[in-house]
């Protein structure tokens, strides 16, 4: 079987879609939630998304992959540790929705330097605010951001505006507006 396809079973096994009326922290309202944290916090389910997400890494010869706490920080967990067992390690870092006020006052949390290319991950792709935000600061600090992904795009605007602004991006599942859920 696909691990795209063994993913998104998974992800109804465990519960991570919902249907009913949702409010979405990107604004606005649905009749589907998915929580991917559901899905990226199970072993198997951790598993598959390192597993699937890797080879895109890999091919863009990606230095860092970095994303937006809470919803990428499994993600970005599960793909550092299994792209250092694949012998290809991939630096794992963590933007916060605000630097820190003390210590170093960091936004970003991991190892990194100005130049590295970088893959932007959150679990889902809706308006995309949070993965702009994480853009932008994975940029500021001097890194390109080379290819943006989640788990799966609500086709809410969110990609059209990636690819409207000169991102590349590419999610392993996509949903209709009636939360019917495709391998892509």
């Amino acid at each position: 079987m696909n691990d795209v396809k063994r993913l998104l079973e998974v992800a109804q096994e465990k519960g991570a879609l919902k249907f009913g009326e949702f409010q979405l922290s990107a604004g606005g309202t649905s009749t589907y939630y998915f929580d991917g944290r559901i899905l990226t916090l199970d072993p198997e389910g951790a598993f598959l998304v390192a597993k699937c997400l890797l080879p895109i890494l890999i091919s863009n010869e990606i230095d860092a992959i970095a994303g937006p706490t809470l919803g990428a920080d499994p993600i970005v967990s599960s793909l550092s540790l299994y792209s250092h067992i694949q012998n290809n390690p991939i630096t794992g870092l963590i933007v916060r929705k605000e630097a820190k006020a003390y210590g170093g006052k960091r936004a970003i949390e991991g190892s990194y330097t100005p130049g590295m290319k970088v893959a932007v991950v959150d679990d889902t792709c809706t308006s995309g605010s949070s993965l702009f935000h994480a853009i932008d600061i994975v940029e500021s600090s001097g890194c390109k951001v080379e290819i943006v992904l989640s788990i799966l795009d609500r086709k809410a605007g969110g990609s059209d505006e990636l690819l409207r602004r000169g991102y590349r991006f590419q999610s392993l599942l996509s949903a209709d507006e009636t939360g019917n859920i495709h391998t892509l």
